[in-house]
């Protein structure tokens, strides 16, 4: 029973498009195991609504309202989607991403202080600062071997507990930790830089198109060393096969 509630657990985190990643073992019997990742695409059908719900659709609705009515409604209306957001999946029971979670209340905290001070430049500056934050907190949390990056994992597959207790997998989460709080503060330190030279319009498109470019990179990078590191465990890795029914069936 434990089990088949994990694996429906799994169908909704995954927006029932990508099963627990699981090491299954070689039909033919060889050493090792098979570790099948998910097509490229189906693993971004799944993760672009999580990003999108969380940061696009905000940021593209402050920057819609902003050029139709001016910061004060563009603030209102990117804090009202991100609360939207919360509630409907709390009433639908679903799995609250890390992202959407955390975006908000940041993006609570941020609308909160420029209200009161009325300053845009404060309410693009909080967001730089608290990227610094987390930055240090992810070299802090790879310092003493509990990396912050395994908690995000669930926000774009469930991996299976086998795998995040493996070494290789541990340690790769403590590289990776490293990895993201170095393109943080890269980030951080160019859309300060932004944030001080361009007008408040161009800031918001140039601060979007400097993250996202930034980001995109991490995630290559963390996928790419993901996969060096699983096969020098031993482990091949498989890109879109279809899972199994004798697995499915065992993880019900």
């Amino acid at each position: 029973m434990g089990r088949k509630g994990n694996a429906v657990q799994d169908r909704v985190s995954c927006g029932g498009q990508l099963p627990r990643l699981t090491i299954a073992a070689h039909a033919c019997g060889k050493s090792g195991g098979i570790l099948k990742m998910p097509a490229p695409t189906a693993a971004l059908r799944h993760a672009v609504p999580v990003v999108l719900e969380a940061i696009i659709a905000p940021l593209g609705l402050f920057y819609l309202v902003l050029t139709l009515s001016g910061f004060r409604g563009a603030l209102i209306a990117a804090l009202a989607w991100s609360f939207l957001a919360l509630a409907r999946r709390l009433h639908r029971g679903e799995r609250i991403s890390m992202l959407l979670l955390l975006g908000t209340l940041l993006l609570t905290l941020r609308t909160t202080v420029s209200f009161i001070t009325g300053s845009a430049f404060i309410y693009f500056a909080q967001p730089t600062a608290g990227t610094i934050v987390i930055a240090f907190v992810l070299f802090g949390s790879a310092l003493v071997g509990r990396p912050f990056t395994q908690r995000f994992a669930g926000d774009f597959c469930p991996i299976d507990p086998e795998i995040l207790a493996r070494p290789l997998v541990h340690r790769f989460f403590v590289r990776i930790s490293v990895l993201w709080a170095t393109v943080l503060l890269l980030n951080a330190g160019f859309v300060l830089w932004l944030l001080v030279t361009s007008s408040l319009h161009a800031f918001v498109l140039e601060r979007a198109a400097v993250t996202y470019s930034m980001t995109a990179l991490a995630i290559y990078l963390s996928i790419r060393q993901f996969v060096v590191m699983m096969r020098g465990d031993g482990i091949t890795v498989q890109w879109g096969a279809k899972v199994e029914p004798a697995l499915l069936a065992g993880a019900l």
